[in-house]
């Protein structure tokens, strides 16, 4: 079997006396081809992971691998990896022609090939018409293509991104995300992208390992982890809105299973069976605002009333009331309800994610999901 092209294992980095721990014990395996986004609210140890893999730091322990060869005494330049900074960091005094060689010709490849790369490349960003032109001259949107370009014309075999489209246009954006698509795609590169926006995540990547206080809550495939959240962590940061989470107990309903709080309750599907020991223990339920729909009042499984209506485009998220629980919906801006008014709720049990109260983690609502 060939071997993932990135693997960590244990890994951890220390800072000061110890006592704080940037990264904490994390471990990923990515395959070759693959994209992987580190996402995750700012200081949660996603940019810290980038630099040990690149070997801009030492990691305290742990060990990296690519290809099957551990990488943690082989120094940055030799580690055929290369990163792309959030921050501009082109040579001004060079022209984008110059940039863009740069690193070919410290590796001494022969001009011919340099031109051809440094050709291919400035048409994939758009900068062939730039070429001569010097650095310093460059706005901001120039210059974060250049520094992307400098590093993709050396066809690095694992490429890192610290969210290098932050200071881009949104035009600009989505279509360098295409573009690493597709070079990914045709050459096979593996990248590691690391961002706090969700959206570049979701649209860009494979799988998502979403990151907090230094450890990776869940890796899981871009199209499932919002719907498959495997703790509250998760649940509450993924989405936008994030998933409604509403914390009580589960209870008997005559054969089966309620949750229930302050006289808020809800029946669970048919056939609930979420381990042996949770009735009537601390629960969360979880349920993503796109997955409830409005119904006539007497319709609904739930009444409840709108005090919110916040647009945004084709969409708006209503938050709504219904007895002691508020939540979040979002709903089509066209026919949308008024604030005031009264509505009911329906929610596709088949949407609904169970969490225990006590360890913050996923229960199975079915006794299949626990085989």
């Amino acid at each position: 079997m060939t071997a993932p092209k990135l693997q960590l294992v244990d890994l951890k980095k220390e800072f000061s006396d110890g006592s704080v721990a940037a990264v904490d014990g994390i471990d990923l395996t990515v395959a070759g081809g693959e994209t992987v986004a580190l996402l995750g609210p700012s200081g949660c140890g996603k940019s810290t992971t980038l630099n040990m893999i690149v070997g801009l730091e030492a990691p305290s322990s742990g060990d990296i691998l690519i290809d099957g060869r551990s990488v943690i005494d082989i120094p940055a330049g030799r580690r055929d990896v290369g990163l792309v900074f959030q921050d501009y960091a082109v040579f001004t005094s060079m022209s984008v022609r110059e940039n863009l060689a740069f690193g070919l010709k410290v590796r001494r490849v022969k001009k011919p090939a340099i031109v051809r790369a440094v050709g291919e490349v400035a048409e994939l960003l758009g900068l062939t018409g730039i070429l001569d032109a010097s650095a310093r001259d460059l706005g901001g949107s120039e210059l974060q293509r250049v520094a992307i370009g400098r590093t993709l014309v050396t066809r690095p075999s694992i490429l890192l991104l610290d969210e290098p489209l932050s200071n881009l246009e949104a035009a600009a954006r989505l279509a360098m995300r295409k573009e690493l698509r597709r070079l990914q795609k045709e050459i096979g590169l593996t990248i590691i992208y690391v961002t706090h926006d969700q959206i570049e995540a979701l649209s860009l990547a494979d799988r998502i390992a979403v990151m907090n206080a230094g450890k990776i809550k869940q890796v899981e495939k871009a199209s499932l982890i919002c719907q498959q959240p495997d703790n509250l962590f998760v649940a509450g940061f993924m989405g936008s809105p994030p998933m409604n989470l509403l914390r009580g107990k589960l209870v008997r309903n005559g054969a089966g299973l309620a949750f229930a709080k302050d006289g808020f309750s809800f029946d669970l599907p048919s056939g609930t069976t979420p381990g042996e020991g949770h009735e009537r223990l601390p629960a969360v339920l979880g349920v993503r605002p796109e997955d409830i729909r409005l119904a006539s009042t007497g319709e609904g499984l739930m009444a409840a009333r709108v005090v919110l209506v916040e647009p945004r485009g084709s969409d708006a998220v209503l938050t709504v009331e219904s007895g002691p629980q508020t939540m979040k919906v979002i709903v089509p801006s066209l026919g949308r309800p008024e604030e005031g008014a009264e509505v009911g709720l329906s929610i596709d049990p088949s949407s609904l994610v169970l969490f225990s109260g006590e360890s913050d983690r996923r229960l199975p609502l079915f006794a299949e999901d626990m085989s």
